[in-house]
């Protein structure tokens, strides 16, 4: 899908985010999205670590819930 796109698609959409934002607001919006990049990151790289102490406690276990009734009964 994003094969066919060459210099010029880049250079149309670069030109329509400019006039959406405006010039003075790309630079906050360019540092917002590296912040938010940057903190992403940091995030996955200590996923596994919450992640496995998480699982470990009772707190969070997931319990299946009660068959009731209506779960019991056989479909004859």
């Amino acid at each position: 899908m994003l094969a066919n796109l060459n210099g010029w698609h880049l250079l149309i959409v670069l030109a329509v985010i400019l006039l959406l934002f405006g010039a003075a607001r790309l630079p906050a919006l360019a540092r917002s999205v590296g912040q938010s990049a940057r903190i992403l990151k940091g995030e996955m790289r200590h996923a596994p670590k919450t992640a496995g102490a998480e699982a470990d406690s009772p707190a969070t276990a997931v319990q299946a819930p009660a068959a009731t009734p209506a779960d019991t009964r056989s479909s004859s």
